[in-house]
């Protein structure tokens, strides 16, 4: 097994404070100018949510700060989380003109800056409505799809009120991505900046258990958003996968939110000091978990993959960032079972090689590899909780919610929409909201539709 790392970093540097300390004013102005002001910005045609990239950026370059907050605001609820967590290296800065010189503008670096100056000197307070008159919506779950759904509908004087199960809003933002990628604290200022426009969070509601859809509707709401994400985590049903020791990755990041937040003990955090630890999968979770096992204390992280790094789906910059930081890679390595009397103590492993057809296939070689923890990281899908409780709603073969091209979102029960990564395979999280804001217009659609039947007379 050819184990590819960087030998060479100090384990103790690691902290979980945001790495990227992102620009000062100066930096952020000059960096703002050298944008080319394209009058066909590619930049803005590869942004999932259609941002208005070049006209932020001239703002910016002129100092009007006031100017390009509106204008960020204009597509975007969540700015300082898109500036630190989109992937800027395959959508806007990757289409930059700049870039086949390797000197894209760095576009999420200044819309995080903008987000934050205006959040720190306090240049705008977003308002809500006057009378938030147009017909009252409920938002199941807060993560980008219902924080951008709740947004958007609030600006359109929707009476929103979002419903999640977790003891603060933020889904995914908050308990799913680490703090040294994106801070609690920036995530509570962006939930609060939606509430200020009068949007109403019930926290500690878990529809499906404590509540149901019919019960939500009988309270005068007249259209759903269900943006509950991937809830389950898929398995690994290898031999040994009842052996203690061997966790999902969301499972992990969650509690270590949970502990570094005060909420639990930190001897709560399943990664211990001194373990040696295989992450299973190579995308930007697993990413992540490696990145936090590290931090933790864990004296090895090794990422275990399949295939090879070129087809890896974690970001290019995320696996340099790992591989900085001391994560071993892998690849083409692919578990057959774990071994271990009483906890797991080691993975068997298949080495993988590749045909001239491009095809893995198996070796036939074995290696094993040492462990005391593995921490699974291959994807989740959608949990059955609501759908379970409520008549009406179909799903397709693989449990994901299916919805209408008209109007945009709407499930096959009339007022129910959905959207994110509950509707499709899990993605990034400025997808979430591109997604979502169609579907926010799509209620809007229905209920102003609905209206206008009820005025006629219900013709």
């Amino acid at each position: 097994m050819i184990i590819d790392k960087q030998s060479d970093f100090d384990q103790r540097e690691l902290t979980f404070e945001e790495i990227d300390e992102g620009y000062t004013f100066r930096q952020a102005i000059a960096e703002a100018k050298r944008c080319l002001t394209c009058p066909k910005p590619l930049c803005r045609k590869n942004c999932p949510i259609e941002q208005e990239i070049p006209q932020f950026i001239e703002a910016l370059a002129k100092g009007n700060m006031g100017e390009a907050t509106a204008i960020i605001a204009r597509r975007s609820n969540l700015p300082a989380v898109c500036g630190r967590v989109c992937p800027h290296e395959k959508q806007c800065e990757g289409s930059c003109i700049l870039a086949k010189q390797g000197q894209a503008i760095r576009i999420g670096k200044l819309e995080r800056f903008v987000a934050d100056f205006d959040a720190e000197v306090g240049l705008t307070q977003p308002s809500s409505c006057s009378a938030l008159s147009k017909g009252k919506v409920a938002v199941i779950g807060s993560g980008p799809a219902g924080l951008t759904v709740a947004g958007d509908l609030a600006k359109l004087c929707y009476d929103v009120t979002v419903f999640d199960a977790q003891e603060e809003p933020g889904g995914i933002l908050m308990y799913g991505i680490p703090d040294f990628r994106l801070s609690k604290e920036v995530v509570r200022r962006e939930i609060n900046r939606i509430q200020m426009l009068g949007v109403e969070f019930r926290n500690q509601v878990l529809v499906g258990t404590d509540c149901t859809i019919d019960e939500i509707l009988d309270e005068g709401f007249e259209a759903i958003f269900i943006g509950t994400g991937t809830a389950v985590p898929k398995s690994l049903d290898l031999p040994g996968c009842d052996l203690p020791g061997i966790m999902q990755a969301s499972y992990f990041l969650r509690v270590l939110a949970l502990a570094n937040s005060g909420n639990v003990s930190r001897r709560e955090i399943p990664v211990n000091p001194g373990d040696k630890v295989a992450i299973i999968g190579a995308g930007n979770v697993a990413m992540d978990a490696a990145r936090t096992a590290l931090r933790v204390g864990a004296s090895e992280v090794t990422v275990l993959y399949r295939r090879d790094k070129s087809t890896m789906t974690a970001l290019q910059s995320e696996y340099e960032h790992a591989k900085a930081e001391g994560v071993g890679f892998s690849w083409m390595s692919s578990p057959l079972r774990y071994i271990g009397d009483h906890k797991v103590e080691a993975l068997e492993i298949a080495l993988m090689e590749t045909k001239p057809d491009g095809s893995v296939v198996d070796s036939g070689r074995r290696e094993n590899l040492p462990v005391d923890k593995v921490i699974l990281a291959i994807g989740q899908r959608p949990a059955a909780r609501i759908i379970s409780t409520t008549s009406g709603i179909e799903v397709n073969e693989q449990g994901y919610v299916i919805t209408r091209d008209k109007p945009y979102g709407m499930t096959t029960r009339r007022g129910v929409f959905a959207g994110g990564d509950v509707v499709h395979e899990p993605a990034t999280v400025v997808l979430a909201m591109k997604e979502a804001k169609k579907v926010a217009a799509g209620m809007a659609m229905y209920i102003e539709a609905k209206k206008l039947i009820e005025e006629c007379g219900g013709l």
